[in-house]
C-alpha cells in the first residue's frame, strides 16, 4: 500500500522492510534453504508469468529474447568472471567463473513484479518477460559446471555442451508432455472449479520435480508446460474454472512474492556473519564492484543485441518512426533486477570440496550476491520510473489504438451474435418483443454498461451466444495479429464473467 502511494515497484520496499527488520536485536536469523526457493516458490510464479504471457508476442521477439537469455547472459558471467579473477583477492577464474554464473541472469520475480508495476511500452516488457522466463537455464548451467570444475579440478567442454543441450530439450520436452496430460485430465475427470484450480496448482510442481529428476531444466520445463496450457485454456477449462484461477493466482503470486523478497532482506545477518575474516567493508566494496560490471555489461549488450536484431530486421521494420534510438535499448539494460533465484543458487553451493576442505570463497560469493541483489533492485528499482518519464517513450506496438481496436472488437462480436440470432429466428419472430429485448441486452452486455436481464428461457440461446463470441475473439487472435492480444485477453474474460452470471441465476 505503501509502495503504491509514493509510486515505488513494491519489491524494493520489501526488500529494504526485510533489511531493516534484521538489524532488530534479538530477532532470529532467518536462513533461506536453496531447495525450499527452487521447489516450493520459483515453479508457481514461472508457471502464472507463462500463463500470462502471449506466445504470440514472444515469437515476434524471439530472436532479441533469446540473445537476452542465453548470449547476453554467458557474456555477463565471462566478464564478471574476469573482472573477480583480476580484482579480487584469492579469486582463481573457476570461482569467477561461478560467481558470474549466479548474477550474470535478472530474475523471472523481480522483472514482473516491476514491470507490473511501472508502465514501460509494451513490446520492451514482453522482451523482459520472455528473457527473465528463460535465462535462468544457462545461468544454472554456467554455475553446475563451474562448480565441477573447482570441486574435481577437470572440466569438458564436450561434456557441458551436450548436458546444456540436454537440459534445454529434456526440460522442454518433460514440461510439454505433462502439459498435454494434464489437459486430458482436465477433460476426462468430472472436475469443478475448485478441483481445477487445484490441478493447475500441481502442474508446475510436477513439470519442475520430474524435468529436474531426469536432469533437465525445471525451469524451462515449467515455462515451456505454462505456454501449452495457457494455449489450450479455453478447451479444458470452464469459465467458472477460469474466472476463480484467475483471482486465486493474482493473490497466490503477490503472496509468495512479498514472502520472497522479505525473505531476501531478512537473510543478511546469516549472510554477514558468515564472512569471518574477511573485512566487511572489502567485502562491500567487491560487491559494488561486481554490481557495476554487471550493470555496465548488460547496457553494452543491450545495444549490441538491439543493433544486431535490427539489422536481421526483426526487432523493426526498416525505417520504422516508432524505433525509441537509444532509449529502448537503455531501458532494457537497466531492467536488469536480479533476485531470489541468484540468491538461492549461491546458497546452494556446497560448504565442502571432495577433498573436505571449506569451499573456497563461498561466504564472500554469497555476500556479493546479496549487494547485487540490493542495488540493483533498489538502484535500478527506484530510478527506473524516473528515467521512463525523462524519456517519454511513445512506441506505437500497434497500428490502432486500444480504444480502437476495443470499439472493432465489439462491433465484430456484435456482428457475429446478430448473424447468428437471425439464423436461429424466423422473420416473423424477429418482430416479436422477446427477440428485440434480447437485442438490446445483447448490445448493454457489450457496452458493459449495466447488468443483462433476460427471459430465463433464453439462457441456452445466451450461453450458444456467448460461445460465438469467444471463439470468434480466438480466431481474430490468430489472424489478426496487429491487434493487441491483452485487449482480446480482456474481452475474452469479459465473455467469461457473463458466463458466470449465468451460472449462478441457473
Amino acid at each position: 500500500m505503501l509502495a503504491k502511494k509514493i509510486r515505488v515497484a513494491y519489491p524494493v520496499l520489501l526488500v529494504l522492510a526485510g533489511l531493516l527488520i534484521s538489524f532488530i536485536p534479538g530477532l532470529p536469523k532467518v536462513v533461506l534453504e536453496p531447495k525450499i526457493v527452487f521447489i516450493i516458490f520459483l515453479p508457481p510464479i514461472l508457471y502464472e508469468a507463462a500463463w500470462a504471457s502471449s506466445f504470440r508476442e514472444l515469437f515476434k521477439w524471439r530472436r532479441i529474447i533469446l540473445s537476452f537469455a542465453f548470449i547476453v547472459v554467458f557474456i555477463t558471467a565471462i566478464s564478471v568472471a574476469f573482472a573477480a579473477y583480476w580484482l579480487i583477492p584469492g579469486f582463481t577464474l573457476a570461482l569467477g567463473f561461478l560467481l558470474g554464473g549466479i548474477v550474470s541472469p535478472p530474475d523471472a520475480v523481480s522483472a514482473n513484479a516491476i514491470t507490473k508495476f511501472v508502465k514501460i511500452p509494451k513490446r520492451l516488457s514482453i522482451i523482459l518477460e520472455g528473457e527473465s522466463l528463460l535465462n535462468d537455464a544457462t545461468s544454472l548451467v554456467i554455475m553446475q559446471f563451474a562448480i565441477v570444475a573447482i570441486t574435481t579440478g577437470m572440466f569438458s567442454v564436450q561434456h557441458a555442451a551436450l548436458q546444456f543441450l540436454w537440459m534445454i530439450a529434456g526440460g522442454v520436452g518433460c514440461g510439454l508432455i505433462l502439459a498435454w496430460m494434464f489437459t486430458k485430465i482436465h477433460k476426462l475427470l468430472p472436475t469443478d472449479a475448485n478441483m481445477d484450480v487445484i490441478l493447475t496448482l500441481i502442474a508446475p510442481y510436477m513439470m519442475y520435480i520430474l524435468a529436474e529428476e531426469i536432469h533437465g531444466s525445471g525451469v524451462l520445463s515449467v515455462v515451456a508446460g505454462g505456454l501449452f496450457v495457457s494455449q489450450k485454456r479455453y478447451e479444458f477449462l470452464s469459465s467458472s474454472s477460469r474466472v476463480h484461477g484467475f483471482n486465486f493466482w493474482e493473490s497466490f503470486i503477490f503472496l509468495l512474492n512479498g514472502i520472497i523478497f522479505i525473505l531476501i532482506g531478512l537473510d543478511l545477518p546469516q549472510i554477514a556473519g558468515g564472512l569471518g575474516d574477511t573485512n566487511l567493508r572489502e567485502a562491500i566494496g567487491y560487491g559494488v564492484l561486481i554490481t557495476a560490471v554487471v550493470i555496465l555489461i548488460r547496457l553494452i549488450s543491450a545495444f549490441g543485441a538491439v543493433g544486431v536484431t535490427m539489422v536481421m530486421r526483426n526487432f523493426i521494420k526498416v525505417a520504422d518512426p516508432n524505433f525509441p534510438g537509444f532509449k529502448g535499448p537503455f531501458i532494457l539494460g537497466w531492467t536488469g533486477m536480479r533476485g531470489v533465484v541468484s540468491l538461492a543458487a549461491a546458497l546452494s553451493i556446497p560448504l565442502y570440496l571432495e577433498s573436505g576442505v571449506n569451499f573456497p570463497q563461498r561466504n564472500l560469493i554469497l555476500f556479493i550476491t546479496f549487494i547485487v541483489i540490493l542495488l540493483t533492485l533498489t538502484v535500478q528499482g527506484l530510478t527506473l520510473p524516473f528515467i521512463l518519464k525523462k524519456f517519454k517513450l511513445q512506441i506505437a506496438d500497434y497500428p490502432k489504438s486500444d480504444r480502437e481496436v476495443s470499439a472493432y472488437i465489439d462491433k465484430q462480436l456484435l456482428r457475429v451474435s446478430l448473424e447468428f440470432l437471425q439464423s436461429i429466428f424466423t422473420k416473423s419472430e424477429q418482430k416479436s418483443a422477446h427477440y428485440q429485448h434480447l437485442i438490446e441486452n445483447l448490445q448493454e452486455q457489450l457496452k458493459e454498461e449495466r447488468e443483462m436481464e433476460y427471459n430465463p428461457k433464453m439462457n441456452a440461446i445466451y450461453r450458444k451466444v456467448l460461445e460465438l463470441q469467444r471463439s470468434h475473439l480466438i480466431e481474430l487472435n490468430k489472424t489478426h495479429t496487429e491487434l493487441n492480444e491483452e485487449i482480446i485477453r480482456q474481452k475474452m474474460m469479459s465473455i467469461d464473467y457473463q458466463e458466470e452470471r449465468l451460472n449462478l441465476r441457473s
